[in-house]
């Protein structure tokens, strides 16, 4: 015989079966959807957010000092359809009236401002008082002030002339500095307006064959974290976004070097592309950020490594020197 508590607990078996399915099928379930959710709302949020940081320079006058570069057609495009009042810089006339037309055939008359043009060239000092004063002329004002014109060079100290290191000075310094002076009081005047300089990392460490280059980003570099302190009173933001590397294209891709230090500057993977460094600009510029660095965890970890424990740095850089010798004796 089965006695009465047996057959209890052999009808409350298959209920609890029942319960625990029940609920297994329940989390099997409600697990993806939650999921599903939340990706779905990281990805309305970061819409939202770079909607709102395209649509942040609306009506706002913007100075793009070299507009012909990869990243200055990009910033171009994107201030564009944003529907800013463009100024655009360069150093051809005839490139500058061309990118003037490529943007206002792309987009609709209504929604946006036709371009204006100023020739700007940084090796030419003498010019920049009328520069200075045509970009004004443009609109009277001016609200965002985006340094994007850089000039490269690599070889060894001794074979860079002195002609060439104030050619350097001029175009990454001198240039960029005397730019932001003579354009600054209009800023002061209003008590707003935006500085955003877009630098190269090496204007935080320097790496060998670079002593020209790497000087004048420094230089520059220590020019707008001053000014930044001195602007701040005003209303007016100064920021700076260093990076390792812009591509002139999304696709272009060269072969690295084999030096111990090229991982701080390979233009892939560790480059940006224009489209990438245009949108952290879009987002500098909308938050509003003191001093952002586009790079992956190499160059960083080689900015930590330059503050913190000097001597290695110095002791990887030498031996990339020594290394880069010994290929070439090959």
């Amino acid at each position: 015989m089965v006695e009465a508590g047996e057959m209890d607990s052999n009808v409350k078996e298959p209920e609890s079966f029942w319960e625990m399915d029940s609920v297994w099928t329940t989390t099997v379930l409600l697990v993806p959807c939650v999921v599903v959710l939340t990706a779905g709302f990281f990805y309305l949020y970061s819409f939202i957010v770079g909607l709102l940081s395209k649509t942040s320079v609306r009506n706002k006058v913007v100075v793009v000092t070299d507009a012909l570069s990869g990243l200055g057609k990009e910033c171009a495009g994107v201030f564009h359809q944003g529907g800013a009042r463009l100024i655009l810089c360069g150093k051809s006339w005839e490139k500058l009236e061309e990118l003037a037309d490529d943007l206002a055939n792309a987009s609709d008359p209504t929604l946006t401002f036709p371009s204006k043009l100023v020739l700007l060239d940084f090796g030419d000092m003498d010019s920049m008082p009328d520069v200075i004063s045509e970009i004004l002329e443009c609109y009277g004002c001016l609200d965002i002030l985006i340094f994007n014109s850089s000039m490269k060079i690599k070889a060894p100290a001794q074979n860079v002339s002195l002609e060439m290191d104030k050619l350097l000075m001029d175009n990454n310094y001198f240039g960029p500095a005397t730019l932001a002076k003579g354009l600054l009081p209009s800023m002061i005047s209003r008590r707003t307006g935006h500085m955003l300089l877009v630098n190269s990392i090496q204007g935080k460490i320097a790496v060998p064959f670079r002593t020209s280059y790497a000087a004048s980003k420094h230089a520059v570099q220590a020019f707008f974290d001053c000014l930044r302190a001195e602007v701040e009173e005003f209303g007016i933001s100064v920021s700076t976004i260093n990076h390792t590397f812009i591509n002139r294209s999304a696709s272009s891709d060269t072969e690295a070097s084999k030096s111990i230090w090229s991982l701080l500057y390979t233009k892939k993977p560790l480059g940006v592309s224009p489209d990438e460094a245009a949108t952290e600009i879009v987002k500098t510029l909308s938050n509003k950020r003191k001093e952002v660095v586009i790079a992956p965890s190499l160059p960083k970890a080689a900015l930590y490594t330059r503050s913190f424990f000097p001597d290695v740095f110095f002791a990887v850089m030498a031996a990339g020197v020594k290394s880069a010798a010994a290929a070439e004796n090959m």
